[in-house]
């Protein structure tokens, strides 16, 4: 076939008719609603692209984060993590990352001011939190007491409108912290502390998690510090699951409570918010650095794996992982040295010599350290998850309001490949033949 004069497209030949189909390609991508247009007759629905998990799949275009997981890239607005991590705060990376700029020092003022005098909670939202088991999971209490807020704050409903987004987001980064700090004194037992203004985001969070019988709690600014970088690390990663779940809730113009608490209950899973508590699990039930060879033998034997090393996206060192390992140097430098960090330490070192997960591409990522982290500034594993979010939420919120935004968007409805029966008739009950075991298979019965 002779080439054409616009080579900004790409040429598909159905075998099954002949017919060549010229799609148009912009930004390396095609719109795949164009393959509908692929049909072997009239009445045929059209072609579809089967894209289990979305790994070859974009959702949406975006501003916020660039990630090249190739060269561990990642930039948030353009800026690179590692500058943001060393000079930067969390409260200006969130307003980065909503307002699409870094702000100067009177906005940042502003924007600091706003989140701080939003700190509190609504009296009955204690009552309601009061409504859960003694023992439940803090994070399963923070994705109801999210979804909640959506009934105190009504107005948050009205999401076309600009100086009502602005509010929710003062609200929702201000409460956040509050409501995941409550959560852990629920599951404790231990009395609710009420925000302290005049303290830093992260140390306000540190009063309201450990304060106890003091008259006012004074912030390891070591902790203080690391929390923020850690918070700033996590803030955004591009269109991740929880992300994901948020646009595609937020899709159908729910209030962002509602959207953000979606996002909360997808990172509740282990194989996203809980990677960094599988990491501790390893490095405990490693137990000893003279231990790690036997451990490496059995992850190359398949009978276990390498917590904490590897990503979805980086098939390099993690940029997050390089500044985590110097944090958690700093704070094992105010706590004493944990023999799970000499694990750790051992088991990086090892597992980077050795061809095996060399040629896999296994770099430790951002949920190697940040487990020892935690542990080492008193949050129990449960409280990961909860951490994880709260640093997510200026990102989800960017994400939300871009989505709102794009004329583009539409109400996620993704489509399926039917497997399942053509055409069956309603037998009643007592004709039906009775189901043999072996006739069950994951919950189908097939007669």
């Amino acid at each position: 076939m002779a080439p054409t004069e616009s080579r900004n497209s790409l040429s598909i030949t159905d075998n099954r008719t002949g017919k060549t189909y010229e799609v148009p390609i912009e930004n390396g991508a095609i719109l795949t609603s164009e393959l509908r247009k692929i049909k072997v007759s009239e009445d045929d629905f059209g072609l579809l692209g089967y894209d289990p998990g979305f790994m070859n799949t974009a959702s949406c275009k975006s501003s916020i984060t660039y990630i090249d997981g190739d060269k561990g890239i990642l930039r948030y607005r353009g800026y690179p993590i590692e500058q943001l991590a060393e000079k930067s705060t969390f409260l200006e990376t969130a307003y980065l990352l909503i307002k699409g700029m870094l702000p100067d020092r009177e906005r940042l003022a502003v924007w600091t001011y706003n989140i701080r005098h939003n700190t509190l909670t609504h009296s009955n939202m204690r009552v309601f939190m009061d409504g859960f088991r003694y023992d439940a999971h803090p994070m399963g209490i923070l994705v109801g007491t999210i979804g909640a807020l959506s009934t105190f704050y009504p107005d948050a409903k009205d999401v076309s409108h600009e100086d009502s987004r602005k509010l929710q987001v003062r609200r929702l980064i201000g409460k956040i912290p509050t409501l995941a700090a409550l959560s852990f004194r629920h599951s404790m037992g231990f009395p609710y502390v009420l925000p302290d203004d005049e303290l830093s985001y992260t140390g306000n969070f540190l009063s309201m998690m450990f304060k106890m019988t003091e008259p006012r709690y004074k912030p390891n600014p070591v902790f203080e510090r690391a929390l923020d970088v850690l918070f700033i690390l996590h803030a955004d990663h591009e269109q991740n699951c929880s992300t994901s779940a948020v646009r595609a809730v937020g899709s159908s113009g729910v209030d962002p409570y509602s959207a953000i608490a979606a996002g909360c209950a997808a990172l509740y899973g282990p194989l996203h918010g809980g990677a960094n508590e599988a990491v501790i699990h390893m490095l405990k039930k490693i137990g000893s650095v003279d231990r790690i060879p036997e451990f490496i033998k059995s992850v190359k034997a398949g009978e276990g794996r390498l917590m904490g090393f590897g990503h979805r996206v980086y098939k390099n060192y993690d940029p997050r992982a390089k500044i985590i390992k110097e944090i958690a140097f700093q704070v094992f430098e105010e706590t004493g040295r944990s023999p799970l960090l000499d694990i750790a330490l051992e088991l990086e070192r090892i597992a980077l010599e050795d061809d095996y997960f060399v040629k896999r591409k296994l770099y430790p990522n951002v949920d190697f350290y940040s487990g020892l982290i935690y542990t080492a500034m008193g949050f129990p594993l449960e409280m990961f998850p909860v951490l994880f979010a709260i640093g997510r939420a200026p990102g989800w919120l960017a994400q939300w309001i871009e989505q709102v935004r794009d004329q583009e968007q539409k109400i996620a409805r993704p489509r399926q490949i039917y497997l399942g029966e053509d055409s069956l008739d309603y037998v009643p009950i007592e004709r039906r033949p009775k189901i043999r075991p072996d006739e069950q298979k994951f919950g189908i019965c097939r007669l």
